[in-house]
Order: structure tokens, then sequence, then C-alpha cells
């Protein structure tokens, strides 16, 4: 029998969730938004059915749900998971996991209590280059990587004034909490080592200043909150010697937005690309994926050639979710991962508050 699944929250992200879920043969019955127009808006544009203004009354019409995608503010993950975990439904949820820790050992925690699959939208790891680059890692072609560097930077970016996306309360942060996507990249390319310290930085310029502003239409709030960074620079050492460098903006003086993830390895370093021509334009981009190696006493350049997916992998993603509930793929994430994941943004936001490296526990 089909996998029947049911959406929570009608923005941006919930047509890949349901794109994704039906790719993979699964049911999308219902979503549930407390704007139930936007959610109606929704029901005209993918045949959902059944509209509900929450998870409850979701979950209560529809008992026979198998599993419930999260695509809400980031202040309101750790609840929507739990309430669908707690009703006995697997979980697919949007990134950032939670606000902090914290909130993600809870999610972890009632995952584990409910014998439910708790999965987030890490799309970036099922994109096509690197699902090729992971292939290569896998089969030994890079060998150790000992150092590894995560770049989202944005020139101008930031995604509405005032809105949820720049309140902490609402966000949990700016672009390190927005855009972790190339930081959970390398750490998977390296096998998701335990994090020991952190020594971070974080700035604040061009936080009210509409210049700076990203082309995705999201409405100012007039006299809404913008408390939170622009940019983090950052760097992460871990147990088995290996060392990150992190950087992030939401606006910068940088030439372009520029989204990759390098390695450096034993036998070969590698870099997986999306590189932009327009901000934040998805049709601008140019993705690319390559290997640095010696061969036979001359240095070589491999490039690896694959085909070109506007969704960013989200679709995948979102199908991969399905396929591991049908028993017929390995998780592309697991939810012990963004725990590491979310107790290495603490880190940064600590460090950058003290000044001072801090260590991850």
């Amino acid at each position: 029998m089909a996998v029947k699944a049911g959406i929570v929250g009608a923005g941006g992200m919930a047509a890949y969730h349901y794109d994704g879920f039906v790719r993979a043969g699964a049911e999308v019955t219902a979503i549930a938004d407390p704007d139930t127009a936007r959610a109606e808006a929704f029901a005209k544009t993918r045949p959902v059915g059944r509209v509900f203004a929450s998870l409850a009354e979701m979950l209560k019409a529809l008992p026979e749900l198998d599993a419930v995608s999260v695509v809400t503010p980031n202040k309101y993950h750790k609840a929507v998971v739990i309430e669908a975990l707690t009703g006995e439904k697997h979980v697919f949820c949007e990134k950032p996991p939670a606000l902090n820790a914290a909130e993600m050992e809870e999610m972890l925690a009632a995952s584990k209590k409910a014998d439910r699959r708790l999965m987030f939208d890490f799309n970036n790891r099922a994109r096509p280059e690197s699902r090729a680059m992971m292939r290569c890692i896998t089969e030994g072609s890079a060998g150790k990587i000992n150092s590894a560097q995560a770049t989202w930077i944005r020139r101008a970016g930031i995604p509405g004034f005032g809105g949820w996306f720049t309140t902490k309360a609402l966000s949990g942060g700016g672009p390190v909490i927005d855009l972790p996507h190339m930081m959970d990249l390398a750490l998977y390319f390296m096998g998701y080592p335990r994090p020991v310290w952190c020594l971070a930085g974080t700035f604040y310029d061009f936080m009210d200043n509409k210049a700076f502003k990203g082309p995705w239409g999201i409405p100012d709030s007039a006299g809404g909150i913008t408390d939170v960074e622009s940019s983090c620079h950052a760097m992460i050492t871990f147990a088995t010697g290996a060392v990150l460098m992190v950087r992030c903006s939401w606006a910068e003086f940088v030439e372009r937005e520029l989204v990759s993830v390098t390695f450096q390895g034993t036998r070969a370093g590698g870099k997986v690309e999306r590189l932009f021509g327009i901000d934040g334009i998805d049709a601008t981009s140019i993705d690319s994926c390559r290997l640095f190696s010696e061969e036979y006493g001359v240095q070589v350049n491999r490039d690896i050639i694959t085909e070109k997916d506007e969704s960013m992998g989200r679709i995948g993603q979102a199908s991969n979710f399905i396929d591991v509930l049908n028993g017929k793929a390995p998780a592309l994430s697991t939810a012990e991962e963004a725990l590491v994941l979310m107790k290495i943004v603490d880190a940064i936001y600590a460090s950058a508050a003290t000044g001072k490296p801090v260590e991850i526990s």
C-alpha cells in the first residue's frame, strides 16, 4: 500500500515536499495551515483533497496517515514534529531541524520513543553533483578527508525585513541557521566526525539596509525586528583531527552568490559548487563537480558531468524519505546527524557572543 502523507504548512517548500512524495509513490491527501486561505490556494495547485487549520484537526480526521511533512517557521518545528511523532507518524521536516540543540534532543527522543522515522530536508545531499561526489568518496577516491570549506555567501540576499526570517525569536538566527546546507554537506562528505571546538565571529552589517534585500518577493513588516546576523565566519575542529571552515552570509561585499563545499583528502581533493549569476535565482545557476588529484606524476583535474536539478535536490530528498519508509533506499540524512549539526550551530553563536573558542560536548 502507498504511504499516506499530510503536509503542515503551505509555505514555499510545501510544493517540493508534495512533488517528492508523489514521485516516490506516496499519496498526499491533506494540508494544514492556520492560514486556511493559503492552504486552500495550495490545494488548487496540487490535488491534496482535504484542508485543515491545524495538525491536530488533520490527525483526528485522518488517523490513517502514515507520515507528516513540516513546512513551518523554525520556531514551530519542535512542537509540530513532536505532535506528529506522538501521533505515531513518521516525519519529514524542513531545515533547520530546530532553534537549538536542546530542542533537537527532544525531537530525537520523541522519535525513538515513538519508533518512527524523523528526517530533515538537507536537500543539497540529494543534488546530482553531491551524489556523484559521495560515490567517489565512498569508493575511496579521496582517501581520508583532512579539511573542508563550506561556503554559502550572498551579496544581497536578506529574505525580507521585519518578518520571521529576521526575528531571532522565530527563526533562531540569520544565515548561520538559515543556510546550514553547505556545512551539513561538508560534514556528510567527511563522515560526520565528532566536533570538538569552535571559534566563530558573526556580523550584523546591512541588516537595516534594504539595498541588500534578496529577490524572492517576501514582504517586509513595518516596524518588525531585524536582530539576527548578516554574516558569519567560523572554524570547527574534530576528534579525528580534521578541520572545517564555515563562511555564510545573507549580505556582504562579494562578487555574487557562491554556494560550494571544497575538501582536501589524502588521495584527492574535491569541490561541488552551485554558482549563481543572480543572487537567489535558481534558473541562473551553474552546477559543477570536480576532483583534484595526481596521476602518474601529473596534477589532474577531473570534471564529473551530472544532470541539472533546479529543485536543488529538494524533490529528491523528499522522495528519499518515502523510499526509506518503503524500504527501498538508505536514508540520506538522520536525526542523529541533525543533532550534531545543531550543536555546532549553538557553538558558533556562543563563540561569536563571547569572542572565545567554545568546546562542543
